[in-house]
């Protein structure tokens, strides 16, 4: 972990550095150098980008003393999902407010979660405006009710949960110096925009010359990328660094009817992630990150030879849902 972040408490559930490997068959598929850094080996709690933010967030919130999180989410919410096993690792009483109206059966995250031994509210609703309304109006009636309350917006994205994604880049580009590697870009799922405001923070930091491409999965590239840009503005001043607007890269055309919906070129990523390389995707984030990389790599948007790195940020559970 880079110097700067030592002065940060994070509690270090996340197994990693993760590992970053050449997928062979894909690559000689495809004419070009992928590379899979796998985030979804996390480990805890089946792992995923989310578990590197939650330690810094799980963090801060025990260091305020803390005795209970809130957290916002979609009934499958990978977040949602590790902060109620957090919250059962650290003691902490956890809250979900889970969007989309309540399943007859709870399958793969929502199942998990109750096991975790989340309380659960659920609002029938698609907007995440009003799951955060709602959140906030449950964090004010605990706190009522005498509990310290540690509030988070959907997946976690502020300052504190983007120092993950810092550290994350500050283990690709070890890996780069090590084995003499450069990555002309990265791809990656974008939805709340931590993980790429984190990433773009870290490249300010530690001096990455390449294209960090988010794949939205949410929201149009106009949202995601103001969204990205005050994130990242606000996670350097709390880092004390200076940050210049830098080029933000979002690609929308890979969303599909909403967010959360099925797609072709989703399913086609995911079986060939599978069967060219044992490796699982999912539909709703890194099955499109994916699906985008791969489009951008058949339209040749690289030179001859160039590599190029998916940041695998997991979610596999969903296709058991």
């Amino acid at each position: 972990m880079h110097n700067i972040l030592n002065k940060f408490n994070k509690l270090g559930y996340s197994i990693i550095p993760t590992p970053i490997h050449k997928l062979e068959n894909l690559s000689k598929f495809f004419g070009a150098n992928i590379y899979c850094k796998r985030d979804d080996m996390t480990g805890f709690a089946f792992g995923g980008n989310k578990t590197r933010k939650l330690d810094y967030l799980v963090a801060e919130a025990v260091n305020q003393k803390a005795d209970t999180l809130v957290c916002v989410g979609a009934n499958q919410s990978n977040f949602c999902r590790i902060a109620s096993a957090f919250g059962a690792a650290c003691n902490l009483d956890v809250h979900l407010v889970l969007g989309g109206k309540k399943p007859a059966v709870s399958t793969g995250n929502l199942m998990l979660d109750y096991l975790f031994g989340a309380k659960i509210t659920h609002i029938d609703s698609e907007d995440w405006d009003v799951w955060e309304n709602e959140a906030i109006r449950v964090s004010e009636e605990l706190r009522k009710k005498g509990k310290k309350v540690y509030w988070m917006p959907i997946g976690g994205s502020t300052p504190t949960g983007a120092l993950g994604y810092v550290e994350c880049m500050s283990e690709i580009m070890d890996y780069s110096r090590r084995n003499k590697i450069h990555f002309e870009s990265i791809f990656h799922p974008t939805g709340s925009a931590g993980t790429q405001a984190g990433l773009i923070v870290g490249k300010k930091l530690f001096g990455y010359e390449g294209e960090i491409t988010g794949i939205a999965v949410t929201k149009n590239e106009e949202q995601l990328k103001s969204e990205v840009l005050t994130l990242s503005r606000e996670t350097a001043h709390m880092l004390e660094i200076d940050f210049q607007e830098d080029k933000i890269i979002v690609d929308d055309n890979f969303i599909g009817k909403c967010y959360g919906a099925h797609t072709r070129k989703a399913e086609d990523a995911i079986k060939l992630f599978a069967r060219k390389e044992g490796i699982l995707l999912d539909y709703v984030y890194s099955g499109k990150a994916a699906s985008g990389m791969l489009d951008h790599i058949r339209k040749k948007h690289f030179p001859k030879n160039s590599n190029v790195l998916f940041l695998h940020t997991g979610g596999n559970i969903q296709l058991f849902n």
